[in-house]
């Protein structure tokens, strides 16, 4: 089974290039009005509309603290904070903002996982 969540972007092409030349997404789909990327296991709609859907977070999930680090690396202009551990969750983040200012948290998590 898999699911796609889907955005209201206000500026889709510059949406999707943010998503696939800084975060690594591949473009699965080209609708109408609408782009559908692929990041591992998770796919995300972005459609172009009046208004953009800014609620909620993006998370995308790395093997380890390098690859977190290197995309705070890719992102320090938009990082609302830098690389940390997040004792409450055994993680290691950061957050930072997507061009319509969508909360985008980058993570790995310091325990052991079962696979995707």
């Amino acid at each position: 089974m898999s699911a796609i969540t889907f955005f209201a972007t206000t500026d889709l092409g510059r949406i999707v290039d943010f998503y696939v030349e800084t975060v690594g997404a591949d473009v699965w789909l080209e609708q109408p009005d609408c782009t559908i990327l692929k990041y591992d296991n998770q796919l995300l709609g972005f459609c172009e509309r009046d208004e953009a859907d800014t609620e909620g977070i993006l998370t995308f999930v790395y093997a380890d603290r390098d690859g977190v680090d290197e995309m705070y690396e890719r992102l320090a202009d938009s990082a609302r904070e830098r690389p940390h551990d997040n004792d409450t969750y055994d993680i290691y983040q950061f957050f930072a903002e997507d061009p319509d200012g969508r909360a985008v948290e980058f993570q790995t998590f310091l325990h052991p996982t079962d696979p995707v």
